[in-house]
């Protein structure tokens, strides 16, 4: 594969805030009626002037700016003083101990931890098993550097009661060598948890095929009413097969700072130290600083915060759900929907496209996480209440009006 063939593979066309980078193309001959009135609503990506961050995030962040050289060059893996911290915050909310010396690592952003766990873990001709749908990245990354992905179904509608996880696929793709599986859980983009059986299983799995699992759980603390959640980390799983991402970017709405944090296998931490720093050095060593507002958050802030996004989705599900045709799962945990629309008389990209040009709505297609979600949308739901509402209600009325 040559150089360019691996980048031509990466597409950021969709990614957040690359929208502006389309072209319009030829949509003149495709548009029905006039543009819809309305404040522009970008669900491609959380609103951080919707919901502001976390409670003297800036502050810290001044305050680790004033330390000077002390904080801003930090060993590669990050300050041992915020490692340490974290290690115990993060052992309470996974139920397992954290080795913040040798097991950690502090990176930019939760994507920079994805990258760097991806290429200290597969290499070209590698069998990987990835869930579809899931993250973008997961695919890319693998792709980026040449393994091979081996798909997993993910039947995100058939129960409340778990994800949908096909663990047939996955021991089969574990038996076709896949010696490494990446997943996000909550999953992203359809909001499921999987269940404590599916959990115990990937575990069960992973220790018989001598698989390592990277789990992505940037959405673990934004869960719903009666969700339940299980961390893999501490459910039987081998800790030297097992790599767990976390961060403050989401549900605390601190992803202008940049900052990831991946915990698990030493020796898969040490060659990601060893990647961050001919990459990227370290995470900002002024921003490092804000972690020390991540868990310590004003009593009942966290549970506002979930209420004020469960209210959105349930406004969200209830437009939605009113129209023939759309199909939309509850999500269990974090700030996405993925509903399946109708039958169109254009087609699905153009449609998004259509969508943000006549009724000023940016969603991301659902091929971004699986290749055959051609029929579905993604949409980030930390969004203004009655903005998404109104947007959302502009999106019913063009899926009406170009509906076969």
């Amino acid at each position: 594969m040559s150089v360019q063939d691996k980048f031509s593979k990466l597409g950021t066309d969709n990614a957040p805030g690359q929208e502006v980078r389309q072209k319009k193309g030829d949509l003149h001959s495709l548009l029905r009626g006039e543009p819809l009135a309305g404040v522009p609503v970008d669900f491609s990506h959380g609103d951080v002037d919707a919901f502001t961050p976390t409670p003297g995030a800036f502050e810290v962040f001044a305050k680790g700016v004033r330390s000077g050289g002390r904080q801003a060059y930090t060993e590669y893996r990050g300050s041992s003083q915020i490692r340490e911290e974290l290690a115990g915050k993060l052992a309470d909310f996974t139920g397992a101990p954290v080795d913040a010396a040798d097991a950690m690592i502090l990176t930019p952003g939760t994507q920079g931890a994805l990258f760097l766990a991806v290429a200290s873990t597969v290499a070209h001709g590698d069998k990987v098993a990835i869930v579809q749908p899931d993250y973008f990245a997961n695919r890319k990354l693998v792709e980026f550097f040449e393994g091979e992905i081996v798909p997993v179904r993910l039947d995100y509608m058939k129960s409340d009661a778990d994800a949908g996880l096909d663990l047939g696929q996955l021991e089969e793709a574990f038996r076709q060598g896949a010696k490494v599986f990446v997943f996000s859980n909550p999953n992203n983009p359809t909001g499921v948890i999987y269940s404590e059986a599916e959990i115990h299983e990937i575990a069960a799995l992973a220790g018989k095929y001598g698989v390592t699992v990277i789990v992505d759980q940037l959405y673990s603390r934004l869960r719903y009413q009666g969700a339940s959640y299980t961390h893999l980390r501490a459910n039987g799983i081998d800790p030297a097969n097992v790599i767990t991402i976390m961060g403050p970017s989401k549900t605390e709405s601190l992803s202008g700072y940049r900052l990831g944090v991946a915990f698990g296998a030493p020796h898969l931490l040490e060659r990601m130290e060893k990647l961050q720093a001919v990459v990227s050095l370290r995470a900002a060593g002024y921003n490092q600083a804000v972690l020390h507002t991540w868990f310590s958050e004003p009593e009942g802030w966290m549970d506002e915060r979930i209420r004020l996004h469960e209210a959105i989705r349930d406004d969200l599900l209830e437009v939605l759900r009113a129209v023939e045709g759309i199909e939309a799962c509850t999500p269990r945990a974090g700030s996405y929907l993925f509903p399946r629309l109708p039958e169109l008389s254009v087609a699905p990209a153009d449609f998004i496209r259509i969508l943000r040009h006549q009724a000023g709505v940016i969603v991301t297609p659902g091929t971004e996480f699986c290749p055959h979600s051609t029929d579905s949308v993604r949409l980030n739901f930390s969004q203004d209440h009655a903005a998404a509402v109104k947007a959302a209600e502009r999106m019913i009325e063009l899926i009406g009006r170009y509906r076969i």
